[in-house]
């Protein structure tokens, strides 16, 4: 039995880690921003086992050593935390790029003080590899890849923009504090929902299925099942191997394909029709998960399985 901490406990990757965890024996930390927030949080208590191995702490990304209790004493932390902003607000400096930066540094400051901590696993992105001018010509897309920050900016990419900065600079601190960091790198997450209410990337799934946007996304992205995800971070952090970047990406796709293979399958929802306007995020491109695989992980579920798990899921909890 070891001890974890899992920052950002009510994220969609954060909740299915607790929960695995939790399954496995172990005795898990989590950080949530209000513990007292019994609508956000109670679900967590409902888990099997929390009620005598889960501890929730309180930490905010942009606070410099609110992550320090949490951390202190455990065996390795898995940094989930993360804003999404779908769709972009106004002020995306302060909720999006800054939090994603920032919170970073913090927790892995919070890390080299803590000298416990055997490895730190922290959930990345795709998008700090597909976004460049090349992307199509160098495919398929490997973890010697990197987005282009020009790129980023020139498009408004400023999830991608902040993602890559963030594990960047986390590399350069692991490096200078001698941290044993192993770096996760999903597509798009998508399964059923644990939580009572869906988390962004799942919003926008609804949101597209139920017609409420007047757009689907005009992006080609990768999509991978969150079992295999959650998978993929357990076994960054337990595989004395794993080491670097890993890739964990299934099929990559459009949006209008994935319209398209929904509406044959469930014809009664009001599905987007129309594909928006947004430049530079629709290049076809492909990923390579080989890295993963070789690591032990199981063959990586199919497009068909995500999406039906998750729509299945949303019918179970009344959003469909």
């Amino acid at each position: 039995m070891r001890e974890y901490c899992v920052t950002g406990g009510t994220g969609f990757i954060a909740t299915y880690l607790v929960k695995t965890l939790l399954e496995k024996g172990h005795v898990v930390r989590t950080t949530v921003r209000c513990p007292e927030n019994v609508e956000k949080v109670g679900f967590l208590w409902e888990l099997k086992g929390a009620k005598e191995r889960l501890k929730i702490f309180e930490a905010d990304l942009m606070v410099q050593g609110s992550f320090d209790r949490a951390i202190q004493g455990v065996d390795g932390v898995f940094h989930t935390a993360s804003p999404v902003l779908v769709p972009y607000d106004d002020n995306v400096q302060a909720n999006l790029i800054d939090p994603c930066i920032k919170g970073t540094l913090n927790v892995l400051g919070s890390c080299t003080k803590a000298s416990s901590v055997k490895r730190v696993v922290l959930t990345s992105s795709c998008s700090s590899i597909r976004y460049r001018d090349d992307a199509q010509h160098v495919s398929p897309l490997n973890e010697s890849h990197w987005s282009d920050l020009e790129y980023c900016k020139r498009y408004n990419l400023w999830y991608a923009y902040a993602k890559t900065i963030a594990e960047k600079e986390a590399w350069k601190i692991a490096e200078e504090s001698e941290i044993d960091l192993v770096v996760v790198n999903p597509s798009f997450v998508v399964g059923p929902l644990l939580a009572p209410q869906p988390t962004s990337t799942l919003q926008l799934i609804l949101a597209v299925v139920k017609g409420l946007r007047g757009e689907y996304p005009n992006t080609t992205v990768g999509f991978v099942h969150i079992d295999d995800v959650v998978a993929a971070h357990i076994l960054a952090m337990e595989e004395s191997k794993a080491s670097g970047r890993l890739i964990c990406s299934s099929t990559v796709a459009h949006w209008s394909e994935i319209i398209e293979m929904l509406r044959a399958k469930y014809p009664s929802y009001p599905f987007e029709d129309r594909c928006g306007e947004q430049k530079g995020d629709n290049n076809p491109h492909s990923m390579n998960s080989d890295k993963i695989i070789q690591l032990g992980l199981s063959p990586l579920k199919p497009l068909d399985q995500m999406f039906d798990d998750c729509i299945k899921s949303f019918q179970g909890k009344g959003f469909l």
